[in-house]
């Protein structure tokens, strides 16, 4: 794939790293939904696992601005967290309009192994990496996401 890329990206100055993102992106997917299978995770849904085991009593809507992320995606996402047993929702005691997230007890046992999982795919990535050139790489798509989030500049 990579060689793919390389061939017909032609020079430097004509390749696009929006090519090289999604490749990377989709092989990551493959990855992650190899390792969270036993779990009943899938690719979609590991990062609000995740992200409500680090904040735990956080609304759909506080969950989709965390991870910049539509609240349909999110709101699907949850569904299938709530179906498989590793999140519940409570009315939220200031204001019952709204739901908040936790993780069950199930949730809470499977995170570490989530957890774990993607630390593997991690590591995959980065070998071959530097410390600083990683570092370096995720300065450069957080710049990136920036540019293309910020409202102000549209």
């Amino acid at each position: 794939m990579v060689q793919n890329l390389e061939e017909h990206g032609g020079a430097a100055a004509s390749e696009s790293h929006g090519q090289y993102i999604s490749a990377i992106y989709r092989h990551m997917q493959v990855m992650i939904s190899a390792e969270l299978a036993p779990y009943r995770i899938g690719s979609g849904q590991y990062i609000f696992l995740m992200a409500i085991a680090g904040r735990e009593a956080i609304t759909q809507k506080g969950l989709s601005e965390k991870l910049l992320i539509d609240k349909t995606t999110t709101a699907k996402a949850i569904a299938k967290l709530e179906a498989e047993g590793y999140v519940r929702r409570e009315a939220d005691p200031s204001d019952n309009r709204y739901q908040l997230l936790y993780l069950t007890e199930e949730g809470r046992q499977v995170v570490p192994m989530v957890q774990e999982a993607l630390n593997r795919v991690k590591s995959r990535t980065r070998k071959g990496m530097t410390d600083e050139e990683y570092g370096l790489m995720l300065k450069l798509l957080k710049k990136v996401l920036r540019n293309l989030s910020d409202r102000e500049q549209n």
